[in-house]
């Protein structure tokens, strides 16, 4: 087992992920945060620091040389994917590597041959963020962007739905309302910063 390791950030959406994440980024240039593939549009002014920006054929090319860890569709059709030589040469220099990603990307990894609990050959540890309550989630993800009634409905369910998986990971901690510091000092305590 190498020292360093894969975290990843999991969460409904809304409950505070990337504001931790920017945190994290912010504080300790020593962790790594690895770009995402993917092929939609470049928008404009918008630079390489998030994303690498492939086509459709490169997309389908890296699933067959099994070059993701992990890799989706999304909104309005298009594919992201978590590279592994965005991860794994960063773990094997003992570097801890974080991620943020959805229940499903969350599902995917830790079945992943490298990063399984029994025999995987690298270190997996999951962190679920969780809201105070129900409420309090839908409130963040209105003042967003307002939405309507059969939005909002789909999204509690979606929201009901990524909770489920919260149990199925190493640590959950909570993001009280008002309560940002504390909880980014929690993550930073349960990955050992």
């Amino acid at each position: 087992m190498h020292s360093g390791k894969l975290v990843l950030l999991i969460g409904p959406s809304g409950v505070g992920k990337s504001v931790i994440l920017r945190s994290l980024k912010d504080r300790h240039k020593e962790l790594v945060f690895p770009r995402s593939a993917t092929t939609r549009e470049r928008r404009p002014k918008e630079g390489d620091q998030l994303y690498h920006f492939i086509s459709e054929q490169e997309f389908d090319q890296k699933i067959k040389e099994q070059a993701f860890l992990e890799y989706a569709t999304v909104h309005q059709g298009a594919r992201y994917g978590t590279l592994l030589s965005e991860i794994i040469p960063h773990i094997q220099s003992g570097k801890i590597v974080v991620r943020e990603v959805d229940v499903q990307g969350f599902q995917s990894i830790r079945v992943h041959p490298l990063f399984q609990k029994e025999g995987g050959e690298y270190q997996l540890q999951t962190i679920f963020i969780l809201p105070e309550n129900a409420e309090q989630l839908l409130a963040h993800i209105q003042k967003r962007a307002p939405m309507n009634e059969e939005e909002l409905r789909r999204r509690l369910a979606s929201m009901k739905f990524e909770l489920l998986a919260a149990p199925e990971t190493d640590e959950q901690i909570i993001n009280a309302e008002g309560k940002m510091e504390e909880t980014i000092k929690a993550v930073e305590k349960a990955i050992g910063l």
